[in-house]
């Protein structure tokens, strides 16, 4: 009989030592990385909502309160790839800590800004110190959890996202009825210090970063290789362009709701951002539609479906304009889906910094769309908002027949004039 140390020593042996449903630490990391993309998501759209009481408590027009929430998301846009530079160095864990805390801070002190420039500063601060969360979470998701885990830890950090987003807006909603759009900001501000210190506690300490270089240089290179491919170039003005009829049509909601015909009370304005779960059904069902009608006949889809979103919304009444929100959402989630998604496929070097820029042109979008729509709303009325989502689509939708001709051009180029004929 051979002795127990030889038995053992046939038994195989798991080496990789990665997170994976089952293994310690997983069921943390996941539960951390929720919290982290609720308090994310939360503060960072907490104003929009909110958008026609600031105008009414500081006296100004929807263009100036959109600033609250296009400042936030400008300044995220402008420091993601700088970030995500500094997580290379200094490591993921602590980024994403820092960025919480000092987002947190600042989500304290927003509710006691004496006037709308003070609240335009801080909420940029609150965007650009957010930007350590998307820069870091997904590569710490890559270093830290299994291949075949990769995409359900990826999906629960994505669900924090939206579930985030979704209800820092219903909850300021309520809270502003009851007591004020003050007291709504600070109820989103203590609800992220609760994210934060469960994310803090729960999340592993990372054990397979390794830090590299802070050199400006090589990521100049990397950012010029990724601007210099048409392909990433198109798919970054698609997500920018989605994003821009997006952020118009939900910075500008509100106004339109609380005014004549509807006069809706804030509560249930809030409640209207419910329509972001038929998002999560429409981007989880974005990869079974390039399977049956590959890139561009899905982002024709979501195009289509996005227009006839914004065409409906024209209804005067309730039921029309929440069935045009509907479809916006599923559009537009779809779009982003499929343009973020190929991001990552096109890109074979550098994928941290392709990424980052998807995410930089994607909320430079989100700025751009609360405020042109803001003005647009301003001038012409809901009817003004939706003409500019349309420039917007028409522009998502030349940009893909360009690649589509591209496509067919460079096919003719390599197939043989005999082949062809």
């Amino acid at each position: 009989m051979p002795p127990a140390s030889t038995k053992a020593s046939t038994t195989p042996v798991d080496a990789d030592t990665r997170l994976s449903p089952g293994r310690p630490g997983y069921r943390r990391m996941s539960f951390a990385l929720f919290a982290a993309g609720v308090a994310t998501f939360a503060l960072l759209y907490s104003t929009q909502a909110l958008l026609p009481a600031v105008s009414a408590g500081f006296g100004v027009s929807a263009s100036g309160a959109s600033w609250t929430v296009s400042a936030a998301t400008g300044a995220l846009a402008l420091c993601v790839l700088p970030m995500s530079a500094l997580s290379e160095r200094f490591g993921r864990r602590g980024v994403m800590t820092g960025s919480l805390v000092v987002a947190v801070v600042v989500g304290l002190l927003v509710p006691f800004a004496p006037n709308l420039e003070w609240l335009v500063a801080l909420r940029a601060v609150q965007g650009a110190a957010l930007a350590g969360l998307p820069a870091s979470a997904m590569a710490y998701l890559a270093e830290e959890v299994r291949p075949r885990a990769l995409v359900a830890a990826i999906g629960l950090f994505v669900a924090g996202n939206s579930i985030g987003g979704m209800s820092g807006r219903i909850v300021t909603g309520w809270v502003a009825q009851l007591w004020g759009w003050r007291a709504a900001l600070a109820a989103v501000g203590l609800l992220a210090l609760v994210c934060a210190v469960v994310f803090r506690l729960m999340l592993p300490r990372a054990r397979h970063f390794a830090p590299g270089s802070l050199d400006p240089r090589a990521l100049a290179r990397t950012v010029r290789t990724h601007l210099a491919d048409p392909l990433l170039m198109r798919l970054y003005a698609i997500g920018a362009l989605f994003m821009t009829v997006f952020g118009a049509v939900y910075t500008v909601i509100g106004y339109r709701l609380v005014e004549a015909p509807f006069s809706l009370p804030q509560g249930v304005v809030g409640s209207i951002f419910l329509v972001y779960l038929v998002g999560t059904v429409s981007s989880a069902a974005a990869g079974r539609l390039v399977g049956r009608m590959g890139r561009r006949g899905a982002l024709y889809l979501a195009v289509g479906t996005t227009a006839a979103g914004l065409l409906v919304s024209l209804s005067d009444a309730l039921a029309g304009v929440l069935l045009g929100l509907v479809l916006i959402t599923a559009g537009f989630f779809a779009g982003h889906a499929v343009a973020s998604s190929s991001v990552s496929r096109t890109a074979t070097t550098g994928r941290a910094q392709a990424s980052a820029l998807y995410q930089s042109a994607y909320y430079l979008g989100s700025s751009a769309g609360g405020t042109l729509g803001a003005v647009a709303f301003h001038s012409g009325g809901w009817t003004g908002t939706v003409l500019l989502g349309l420039v917007a689509v028409l522009g998502v939708v030349s940009i893909t027949l360009y690649g589509t001709h591209s496509a067919r051009v460079r096919e003719r180029r390599f197939v043989p004039a005999a082949v062809r004929n």
